[in-house]
């Protein structure tokens, strides 16, 4: 349905963010990459948080285990 933008189509969004922003485009971009840099921290923070729920239920069934077959001996 929707594809990346062409050669062409860059050209024209470049030439019309430059009439929107003008001089102040590279200021725009800097906050834009700020506003990135944030976002993929709050979402590998996020990742590290489930990883490590994850292993700790993983390492809580494991020491389950182990106690049941200790009890059955």
């Amino acid at each position: 349905m929707f594809s990346m933008p062409g050669g062409w189509e860059w050209l024209i969004i470049l030439i019309v963010a430059l009439l929107i922003f003008g001089k102040r485009l590279p200021e725009v971009m800097k906050s834009l990459g700020r506003g990135i840099v944030e976002f993929k921290k709050g979402v590998k923070g996020v990742e590290e948080d489930v990883e490590d729920s994850s292993s700790r239920t993983t390492q809580k069934k494991i020491d389950e285990k182990e106690t049941t077959k200790q009890e059955n001996k």
